[in-house]
């Protein structure tokens, strides 16, 4: 029998702890943990087992014995069933309750008790003896609200013997209202209920950042239906859209689609797809994208891809995949928080034995201070640090047109020392421009535009279509020439105005014997500045010159010299083009490290050098033709991948427009988060080594732990979803 998904929503899974929880629980029902996997960002779970041995209903049971809540997924919003108020705002009830029936308690206490003062003992640890009846009952409320939704999961860890944050903060509670402390066994039933709240807060907030993703296509399209369907527009699910199908988009309104111009001009917004901080005119046959936004034109577009087949389809699969891909600092703390738990834990025990049965130390205060070694023991900022940084600066590079597969991508721009880079679409737009014209013989710029426009009319040549366009650019009316013909491997020619024109390169201007030394000097030039001549002429002269050539994106220098400026020690140009006109290229984008005439094996060489020189090498290429370098790199950068599956599938970062200054950016950003995630770690493990230090001294309470760890984590999370914030600077 073959494997079948089974996909479950988790209600309380927020954090790594709960993960581990559920495989420990569920992994022996399916015959091992292996088949399980958890999308945290979603709150998903998928059971991967044979049909028919392991029903829905089972594996819900077993999920809710853990403490936490599954229902059957559903992609449709509409087939899921609706989660409660109680499912929804439980938590939070749970806890305000709590902290109100904790207030309540002191209160009743410090009024019966003469004053707040006298409501604690001498040393200000612990309520003084003698709680007054009633504020035990209101303490105890506030204990059982506080552990309510802990209490399943800590027996469940209590059962298995697996200790964790659950389990050690009900021993911490019970034990202080074992030993009369009331008021600090509520006050921290309710800190650790609150930094529960904070935690699915936190997770909830990266959740949201990344499903605004998903509301970037509207649901529905406008058509216009073909006149032998009976015409007239109509509106429709976006699924439901075909190929081909055309999309009436009005002014302000965002596009359903990936589609094609054909009526109509405008400006869009491609800001949610490509990270461009000014809209892009669009005219007849520019490319649009799902979740774009329309500018002050009406646009008719032509339907080029299904709804789930968008470049935006494709980047909420990546981001959603990227979740599972975990960071090398994501994965220590996990593997820390797992021994560093049950470490304390007996730690705390041999504290609440040892001073007592060898030394003759007081019993009640050696066993505060093992519940205060407790309540320390609690990783919950330790192991949340990590994961809400993470997935904030995943949230912030795909909002900045910086789509990153995943954790690991994540942090290997911090330390990368050298950057390769092909040419061709990379540091050069990809197609040729004309970029000068030269009249001679007494003609002018728009007669010799005339006549080459009139020989290439129907040629469809990359040199040709740089021309054409070029010519209308300038307002010229290209008329196609009569008599034309095709000299095979030389040019064309053909009649314009009565008269024969010829066309073609140096050589050919060679072979005709027609090249006069000022001629060769401009052409020699041309070549020399890496652009591809042009020539033509007539019978008794050369009319003149155009020089074409792959042009240099404009952002290419100050990106080159960005990345210098973020540490990265060398920037190496990778082409196959002829050297010539690569040395052009690095002398205007100011890399000095150019390889030319490289066939797809030599550049693989070329990155097996950086490597061993620097350790760490990025490849940036179109992500297809330099698949092999880029295959073989520390990271792999796709350029320009909006709207190329390729470019986005084969990459390890994509970036989304044709906008170079975009990898400076990433460097940064990940250098930024490694500083964050650093930061965090740092100070809630600083924070739980004061309170060791304090516990030892006797001057730690329960109270203070908890809300030294509730601190630190709210501070943790703040620090982390900082991030969310990060916009690019164009």
């Amino acid at each position: 029998m073959s494997p079948e998904d089974q996909q479950f929503k988790i209600r309380g899974m927020d954090c790594a702890e709960e993960v581990a929880i559920l495989k420990r629980e569920i992994g022996p029902l399916i015959g091992g943990a292996e088949y399980l996997s958890f999308d945290l960002l979603k709150a998903k779970m998928t059971v991967l087992v044979p049909p028919g041995t392991v029903g829905p209903r089972e594996i819900v049971k077993a999920v809710e014995r853990t403490g936490m809540g599954a229902r059957v997924w559903a992609d449709d919003a509409e087939h899921l069933e609706p989660e409660t108020f109680w499912q929804r705002r439980g938590r939070i009830v749970l806890t305000a309750a709590s902290g109100a029936f904790a207030l309540a308690g002191f209160a009743v206490h410090a009024v019966l008790s003469g004053g707040i003062l006298r409501a604690f003992g001498s040393e200000g640890m612990g309520i003084a003896d003698g709680v007054p009846t009633v504020s035990r009952a209101f303490y105890g409320l506030a204990i059982l609200l506080g552990v309510w939704s802990v209490l399943p999961k800590a027996w469940n860890a209590l059962r298995r013997f697996r200790p964790d944050m659950n389990l050690l903060m009900t021993i911490a509670v019970l034990g202080a209202v074992a030993i009369g402390e009331w008021f600090e066994g509520a006050t921290v039933a309710f800190l650790f209920s609150l930094s529960l709240a904070l935690e699915s807060w936190s997770v909830g907030r990266a959740r949201r950042a990344v499903e605004a993703l998903m509301d970037l296509a509207p649901q529905t399209a406008r058509i216009r239906r073909p006149v032998e369907e009976g015409g007239g527009e109509e509106e429709i699910p976006a699924e439901q859209v075909e190929v081909g199908a055309l999309l009436l988009v009005k002014p302000g309104e965002r596009i359903p689609l990936d589609g094609r111009v054909v009526s109509g001009a405008s400006e869009v917004n491609q800001a949610p797809i490509t990270g461009e901080s000014v809209p892009v005119p669009k005219t007849i046959g520019a490319e649009v994208f799902a979740g774009t936004i329309n500018g002050d034109g009406a646009l008719d577009i032509e339907s080029t891809k299904r709804s789930g087949e968008t470049t935006l389809a494709h980047i909420i699969r990546l981001v959603d995949e990227a979740q599972s891909r975990r960071a090398p600092s994501e994965q220590w703390v996990e593997k820390f928080a797992r021994l560093y738990t049950p470490v304390v834990l007996a730690l705390a025990v041999a504290v609440l034995l040892l001073p007592p049965l060898l030394f003759g130390g007081e019993w009640s205060s050696w066993i505060y201070r093992s519940l205060v070694l407790l309540v320390i023991a609690c990783p919950c900022a330790l192991v949340i640090s990590t994961p809400v940084s993470i997935v904030a600066a995943l949230a912030s590079a795909a909002r900045n047109g910086v789509l990153i597969k995943g954790g690991l991508f994540l942090e290997i721009p911090a330390r990368l020392k050298a950057v390769a880079l092909d040419k061709t679409g990379t540091l050069t737009w990809g197609r040729p421009r004309v970029i000068e014209i030269v009249p001679l013989a007494g003609h002018d710029e728009r007669e010799l535009l005339e006549r080459v426009g009139a020989l290439e009319a129907r040629s469809e040549h990359p040199l040709a279509r740089a021309i054409l366009a070029f010519a209308k650019e300038r307002g010229v009316e290209v008329q196609p020439a009569e008599d034309f013909r095709i000299l095979q491997g030389k040019g064309a020619a053909g009649r314009f105005g009565g008269k024969e024109y010829w066309l073609g390169s140096h050589r050919y201007l060679e072979e005709r014997g027609e090249e006069t030394p000022e001629v060769h000097e401009r052409l020699e030039a041309m070549s020399q500045g890496g652009r591809t001549a042009v020539v033509v002429g007539t019978a008794d002269h050369v009319c003149g010159l155009i020089a074409v050539a792959d042009e240099v994106r404009p952002e290419s220098r100050l990106a080159v010299q960005e990345l210098y400026d973020a540490g990265i020690q060398a920037v190496v140009m990778l082409t196959g083009d002829n050297r010539g006109t690569a040395e052009a290229i690095g002398q205007q984008t100011g890399i000095e490290d150019v390889r030319a005439e490289m066939l797809p094996a030599e550049k693989v060489a070329a990155i097996d050098e950086l490597l061993a020189r620097y350790g760490a090498v990025a490849m940036i290429g179109d992500g297809v033709n330099d698949a092999p370098a880029m295959a073989r790199a520390t990271m792999s950068v796709a350029m320009g991948a909006a709207g190329s599956d390729a470019a986005i599938e084969v990459a390890d970062v994509a970036l989304m427009s044709d906008d170079l200054a975009k990898l400076p950016w990433l460097i940064r950003h990940s250098r930024r988060t490694l500083r964050i995630i650093r930061q965090n770690i740092a100070f809630s493990l600083a924070i739980k080594a004061v309170f060791v230090i304090l516990t030892f001294a006797g001057h730690a309470s329960l109270w203070a732990a908890i809300a030294a760890d509730t601190g630190a984590s709210l501070l943790v999370i703040a620090n982390g979803l900082r991030l969310l914030g990060r916009r690019t600077a164009t």
